[in-house]
């Protein structure tokens, strides 16, 4: 360790003065220089190099165990603990999550129901569970407003939509999307805050139509739609410096949608035993069919 100390601050010191601070001899650091790297070295090396990919891949977001995990699907045999060591060894910091801001605008008269999941975020199977949220997007040229709907059976985002302005609108397109992917047969539980968008009564009558149940956060309790809140925090750190202010409608627009699908077909979910949300619904649609 010493002589690996003495190699990496050689460049800023000279080498008699490191090692007489260190009590060691330059013979024996010019000794060590020469010798070839161990098998465990080398193996390290090699590591390196797919870790640095790994994360690239991932947008500069995974940590430890999700480097861990592809590393073994690609067939490599190496634990989570060194794995974490080489990443801390090469400096790479996965984006930590910020505080989740609500943007809800439940100051209206509108009926709302009560909350029927009760902060159960676990689903059994597809089409159990839908919770959706609306969040704000910074863009150069003002706001941009994202609607979601998530599948809490595969964290799977199953309808979105975006708007230059936060009407009814935008959380009713996304609801579109979903309606039309999904071919829901049976009770289904449709949980969000209790924003004006939900409240509305078309909204409501919406979902009445296709015999959706209602569930609403609530009132100034943001942990009642925790997980669709999450998930806005992760998009927000993971995008990085493109929600910062400074980009435009239109490249903030591509950088979602380009987002929207990393998250449902690779980005691997603790929640899933890092499965990605579509590989998760194929591996269950699997396992029944079995």
């Amino acid at each position: 360790m010493r002589f690996a100390f003495i190699q990496a601050e050689k460049a800023s010191w000279p080498v008699a003065k490191l090692c007489r601070v260190l009590k060691v001899t330059r013979s024996g650091f010019y000794a060590w220089q020469r010798r070839e790297p161990s098998r465990r070295q080398r193996e390290d090396e090699r590591l390196r190099v797919h870790v640095r990919a790994t994360f690239k891949r991932s947008r500069k977001t995974y940590g430890a165990p999700r480097i861990h995990d592809e590393l073994k699907e690609a067939g490599e045999k190496v634990s989570k603990k060194r794995v974490a060591r080489l990443m801390k060894e090469e400096g790479i910091v996965a984006r930590k999550k910020r505080k989740f801001v609500t943007t809800t605008q439940s100051n209206h008269t509108l009926k709302t129901p009560p909350n029927i999941i009760g902060r159960d975020f676990h689903a059994a199977g597809p089409n159990e569970k839908w919770v959706g949220d609306i969040n704000y997007l910074r863009t150069r040229d003002g706001f941009l407003y994202l609607a979601t709907l998530m599948d809490l059976f595969s964290r799977r985002i199953i309808g979105w939509a975006l708007s230059d302005s936060l009407e009814t609108t935008v959380a009713s397109e996304a609801l579109s999307m979903a309606f039309a992917i999904r071919h829901v047969e049976k009770a289904l539980i449709h949980h969000t805050d209790r924003g004006v968008q939900y409240a509305s009564v078309d909204y409501r009558k919406r979902l009445g139509d296709h015999d959706v149940v209602c569930s609403m956060s609530r009132k100034g309790d943001c942990w009642d739609n925790a997980v669709a809140e999450s998930f806005f925090s992760t998009l927000k750190v993971e995008l990085g410096a493109v929600l910062n202010g400074g980009a435009s409608r239109t490249d903030v627009r591509s950088a979602v949608v380009d987002y929207l699908d990393f998250y449902n077909t690779q980005r691997r979910h603790s929640a899933l035993g890092y499965a990605n949300p579509v590989q998760y619904e194929a591996s269950a649609r699997m396992g029944r069919a079995a």
